[in-house]
Protein backbone atom coordinates (compact mmCIF):
# COMPACT_ATOMS: atom_id res chain seq x y z
CA UNK A 1 0.00 0.00 0.00
CA UNK A 2 2.51 2.55 0.67
CA UNK A 3 3.66 1.99 -2.35
CA UNK A 4 0.55 2.60 -4.76
CA UNK A 5 0.14 5.86 -6.06
CA UNK A 6 -3.01 7.46 -5.39
CA UNK A 7 -4.07 11.39 -5.84
CA UNK A 8 -2.00 13.79 -4.12
CA UNK A 9 -5.19 16.53 -3.33
CA UNK A 10 -3.82 19.13 -1.47
CA UNK A 11 -0.12 17.94 -0.29
CA UNK A 12 0.60 19.18 -3.78
CA UNK A 13 0.00 22.82 -2.57
CA UNK A 14 3.66 22.23 -1.04
CA UNK A 15 4.99 21.67 -4.82
CA UNK A 16 2.44 24.96 -6.11
CA UNK A 17 3.46 26.72 -3.52
CA UNK A 18 7.51 25.60 -3.78
CA UNK A 19 7.53 26.55 -6.79
CA UNK A 20 5.69 29.94 -7.19
CA UNK A 21 8.01 31.27 -4.16
CA UNK A 22 10.96 29.83 -6.54
CA UNK A 23 9.94 31.55 -9.36
CA UNK A 24 8.25 35.00 -7.40
CA UNK A 25 5.01 34.17 -8.38
CA UNK A 26 4.44 34.04 -4.80
CA UNK A 27 5.79 37.11 -2.52
CA UNK A 28 5.22 36.18 1.03
CA UNK A 29 3.44 38.94 2.76
CA UNK A 30 2.33 40.72 -0.16
CA UNK A 31 0.71 37.82 -2.47
CA UNK A 32 -3.02 38.39 -1.57
CA UNK A 33 -5.66 36.96 -4.57
CA UNK A 34 -8.72 38.85 -4.97
CA UNK A 35 -12.27 36.46 -4.17
CA UNK A 36 -14.43 36.22 -7.46
CA UNK A 37 -17.43 36.37 -5.11
CA UNK A 38 -18.73 32.89 -5.52
CA UNK A 39 -19.48 31.10 -2.15
CA UNK A 40 -17.78 28.00 -1.28
CA UNK A 41 -18.35 25.69 1.44
CA UNK A 42 -15.56 26.46 3.28
CA UNK A 43 -15.94 29.70 4.71
CA UNK A 44 -12.72 30.56 5.29
CA UNK A 45 -11.84 31.10 1.42
CA UNK A 46 -14.94 33.55 1.02
CA UNK A 47 -12.98 36.42 0.92
CA UNK A 48 -9.86 38.13 -0.20
CA UNK A 49 -7.15 35.80 1.06
CA UNK A 50 -3.11 35.95 1.14
CA UNK A 51 -0.52 33.01 0.27
CA UNK A 52 -0.31 32.36 4.25
CA UNK A 53 -3.50 32.03 5.16
CA UNK A 54 -4.40 30.19 1.90
CA UNK A 55 -2.35 27.77 2.48
CA UNK A 56 -3.12 27.33 5.84
CA UNK A 57 -6.76 26.52 4.99
CA UNK A 58 -5.87 24.63 2.01
CA UNK A 59 -7.69 27.20 -0.27
CA UNK A 60 -8.20 25.68 -3.15
CA UNK A 61 -9.19 28.29 -5.88
CA UNK A 62 -6.09 30.61 -4.44
CA UNK A 63 -3.85 27.62 -5.98
CA UNK A 64 -5.65 27.20 -8.89
CA UNK A 65 -5.15 30.27 -9.69
CA UNK A 66 -1.23 30.12 -8.53
CA UNK A 67 -0.75 26.64 -10.66
CA UNK A 68 -2.05 28.67 -13.76
CA UNK A 69 -0.10 31.63 -12.84
CA UNK A 70 3.32 29.64 -12.93
CA UNK A 71 1.51 27.54 -15.83
CA UNK A 72 1.98 23.81 -17.54
CA UNK A 73 5.65 24.11 -18.78
CA UNK A 74 7.28 25.34 -15.33
CA UNK A 75 5.14 23.13 -13.12
CA UNK A 76 6.15 20.57 -15.59
CA UNK A 77 9.88 21.37 -14.91
CA UNK A 78 9.44 20.92 -11.20
CA UNK A 79 7.42 17.84 -11.05
CA UNK A 80 10.25 15.83 -13.42
CA UNK A 81 12.84 18.01 -11.24
CA UNK A 82 11.68 16.22 -8.05
CA UNK A 83 10.72 12.95 -9.74
CA UNK A 84 7.13 12.79 -8.20
CA UNK A 85 5.50 10.17 -8.52
CA UNK A 86 4.31 9.61 -12.14
CA UNK A 87 4.78 13.10 -13.20
CA UNK A 88 1.32 13.11 -15.19
CA UNK A 89 -0.03 16.72 -15.16
CA UNK A 90 -1.82 16.11 -18.51
CA UNK A 91 -5.35 17.12 -17.30
CA UNK A 92 -4.58 20.56 -16.63
CA UNK A 93 -8.24 21.50 -16.04
CA UNK A 94 -9.31 18.55 -13.78
CA UNK A 95 -11.65 17.27 -15.99
CA UNK A 96 -11.45 13.81 -14.58
CA UNK A 97 -12.39 14.36 -11.31
CA UNK A 98 -15.69 13.08 -10.84
CA UNK A 99 -16.75 14.57 -7.58
CA UNK A 100 -17.05 18.30 -8.68
CA UNK A 101 -16.80 19.77 -12.54
CA UNK A 102 -16.16 23.78 -10.91
CA UNK A 103 -13.10 24.70 -12.58
CA UNK A 104 -12.06 26.70 -9.43
CA UNK A 105 -11.86 23.72 -7.36
CA UNK A 106 -9.86 21.09 -9.76
CA UNK A 107 -6.97 20.15 -11.04
CA UNK A 108 -4.16 17.37 -12.03
CA UNK A 109 -3.00 16.73 -8.60
CA UNK A 110 -7.15 16.29 -7.30
CA UNK A 111 -8.35 13.03 -7.69
CA UNK A 112 -6.97 13.20 -11.34
CA UNK A 113 -3.87 12.68 -13.95
CA UNK A 114 -0.82 13.02 -11.29
CA UNK A 115 -0.95 10.39 -8.72
CA UNK A 116 2.19 9.77 -6.24
CA UNK A 117 2.48 6.87 -3.65
CA UNK A 118 3.89 7.11 0.33
CA UNK A 119 7.21 6.32 0.22
CA UNK A 120 7.52 8.56 -3.05
CA UNK A 121 5.95 11.68 -0.99
CA UNK A 122 8.82 11.23 1.92
CA UNK A 123 11.22 10.79 -1.19
CA UNK A 124 9.77 14.23 -2.68
CA UNK A 125 10.16 15.88 1.35
CA UNK A 126 13.66 15.03 1.63
CA UNK A 127 14.81 16.50 -1.40
CA UNK A 128 13.24 19.82 -0.76
CA UNK A 129 13.97 20.01 2.87
CA UNK A 130 17.35 17.93 3.46
CA UNK A 131 20.65 20.38 4.00
CA UNK A 132 22.12 19.86 0.11
CA UNK A 133 18.28 20.96 -1.71
CA UNK A 134 18.63 22.91 -4.52
CA UNK A 135 16.34 25.25 -4.22
CA UNK A 136 16.79 28.71 -2.46
CA UNK A 137 17.35 29.27 1.27
CA UNK A 138 14.37 32.08 1.41
CA UNK A 139 12.24 29.73 -0.41
CA UNK A 140 12.25 26.72 2.14
CA UNK A 141 12.11 29.11 4.68
CA UNK A 142 8.93 30.64 3.47
CA UNK A 143 7.58 26.84 3.05
CA UNK A 144 8.26 26.00 6.36
CA UNK A 145 6.98 29.20 7.83
CA UNK A 146 3.30 28.16 6.43
CA UNK A 147 3.86 24.04 6.88
CA UNK A 148 4.70 24.60 10.89
CA UNK A 149 2.28 22.18 12.99
CA UNK A 150 0.96 24.90 15.45
CA UNK A 151 -1.95 22.70 16.63
CA UNK A 152 -0.29 20.17 18.69
CA UNK A 153 2.56 20.51 21.44
CA UNK A 154 5.48 18.62 20.16
CA UNK A 155 8.86 18.36 21.19
CA UNK A 156 9.90 18.38 18.26
CA UNK A 157 8.88 21.21 15.59
CA UNK A 158 6.65 19.25 12.75
CA UNK A 159 6.23 21.07 9.31
CA UNK A 160 3.79 19.20 6.91
CA UNK A 161 0.40 19.40 4.71
CA UNK A 162 -2.80 17.23 4.80
CA UNK A 163 -4.42 16.06 1.77
CA UNK A 164 -8.07 14.63 1.14
CA UNK A 165 -9.74 13.45 -2.01
CA UNK A 166 -13.44 12.30 -2.72
CA UNK A 167 -14.78 10.28 -5.81
CA UNK A 168 -18.61 10.25 -6.06
CA UNK A 169 -18.54 11.77 -2.47
CA UNK A 170 -16.89 9.32 -0.60
CA UNK A 171 -13.43 10.29 1.34
CA UNK A 172 -10.86 7.72 -0.88
CA UNK A 173 -7.67 9.41 -0.17
CA UNK A 174 -6.10 11.35 2.65
CA UNK A 175 -2.52 12.45 3.79
CA UNK A 176 -0.48 14.36 6.08
CA UNK A 177 3.20 14.64 4.68
CA UNK A 178 6.47 16.65 5.53
CA UNK A 179 9.23 16.09 7.67
CA UNK A 180 10.27 16.63 11.59
CA UNK A 181 13.21 18.98 12.74
CA UNK A 182 14.72 16.46 14.80
CA UNK A 183 18.35 18.62 15.36
CA UNK A 184 21.17 17.43 13.17
CA UNK A 185 19.23 15.58 10.50
CA UNK A 186 15.19 15.45 9.60
CA UNK A 187 12.73 12.91 9.56
CA UNK A 188 10.96 12.44 6.24
CA UNK A 189 7.16 10.93 6.98
CA UNK A 190 4.06 10.28 5.07
CA UNK A 191 0.87 8.86 6.38
CA UNK A 192 -1.58 7.61 3.67
CA UNK A 193 -5.50 6.56 5.03
CA UNK A 194 -7.65 4.75 2.35
CA UNK A 195 -10.81 4.50 1.77
CA UNK A 196 -12.38 2.01 4.68
CA UNK A 197 -15.73 1.23 5.50
CA UNK A 198 -16.47 2.36 9.25
CA UNK A 199 -13.31 3.73 9.66
CA UNK A 200 -11.99 7.76 10.27
CA UNK A 201 -10.12 8.14 7.12
CA UNK A 202 -9.65 12.04 7.15
CA UNK A 203 -6.52 14.23 6.47
CA UNK A 204 -7.04 15.22 10.35
CA UNK A 205 -7.03 11.82 11.42
CA UNK A 206 -4.20 11.24 9.26
CA UNK A 207 -2.39 14.36 10.58
CA UNK A 208 -2.85 12.78 14.32
CA UNK A 209 -1.52 9.44 13.34
CA UNK A 210 1.80 11.18 12.02
CA UNK A 211 2.05 13.66 14.94
CA UNK A 212 2.16 10.47 17.86
CA UNK A 213 4.47 8.13 15.74
CA UNK A 214 7.04 11.16 15.71
CA UNK A 215 6.47 11.61 19.09
CA UNK A 216 6.89 8.31 20.11
CA UNK A 217 9.75 7.93 18.65
CA UNK A 218 13.27 7.77 20.27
Amino acid sequence: MAEERRSPCSTFKIISSLIGLETGIIVPGDSTHTWSGERFWNEKWNKNIAFEDAFRTSCVWYFREVVDEIGRERIQEGVDRLNYGNHDISDWEGKLNNNNNNRALTGFWIESSLKISAVEQAQVMEQIFNSDTFFKTETIESLKQVMQVNDYETERPIYGKTGMGKTSGNVVDSWFTGFADCGEDNLYFCVYLGETDGADVSSAKAKEIAVKLITDCR
